[in-house]
């Protein structure tokens, strides 16, 4: 894909993200998300072949490999397991709950949101999750027990996400660390 071409395919799912939060994913159509990006159809379809559902894939695709480049670079610098852990779970946290496009869509689509982090999007979530914050605890884990608490993590945060806890806040540092050091044995010992 050329500059060009990639540069209107980012055009194109900005332009969906803003109709998205104007008409929700239901009444959504292709020629909203046209009028939105500035282009016609055929653009559109040239660049997305397939429509509505290939166009909003490629946008779930994009937006949860923005959201795990963003939250690696948060962690590359931390010089143990439970730092890296830690700081995982607040930014990740941190960020679904400031994501105002988010935050729209559960107020307005609930439903549809909580299907994207629940049945149908988790094994997305996790094989992204693994593939960007594996490397990340290998120098502690064996490759193995790195992607199963990676698994383990994405679905902690999506749950204290979606329904939060009174008990621990992951947006908290000091929480974060008093659940880690609590509840995950890894970061206990030697491994460190």
């Amino acid at each position: 894909m050329s500059v060009t071409d990639q540069s209107l395919s980012d055009a194109i799912l900005d332009a969906t993200k803003v109709a998205i939060e104007r008409w929700g994913v239901e009444r959504l159509t292709i020629n909203d998300v046209c009028e939105a990006a500035r282009v016609s159809r055929a653009t559109l379809y040239r660049a997305f072949p397939g429509g509505k559902e290939v166009l909003l894939e490629a946008l779930r695709v994009r937006e949860l490999e923005l959201f795990f480049t963003t939250l690696r670079a948060h962690a590359e610098g931390e010089t143990t397991l439970e730092d890296t852990i830690v700081r995982c779970m607040v930014v990740a946290t941190s960020e679904l709950r400031n994501d105002q496009h988010l935050a729209l869509m559960l107020a307005a689509e609930p439903g549809e949101v909580a299907t994207q982090f629940t049945v149908q999007g988790v094994p997305r979530i996790v094989r992204v999750a693994t593939a960007y914050l594996t490397p990340l605890l290998e120098p502690y884990l064996s490759r193995k027990e790195a992607a199963d608490l990676v698994e383990v993590l994405a679905r902690l945060v999506i749950s204290y996400f979606l329904a939060p806890s009174s008990r621990f806040d992951f947006t908290n540092e000091h929480q974060a660390r008093t659940f880690v050091r609590a509840h995950v044995p890894f970061t206990q010992g030697a491994m460190q």
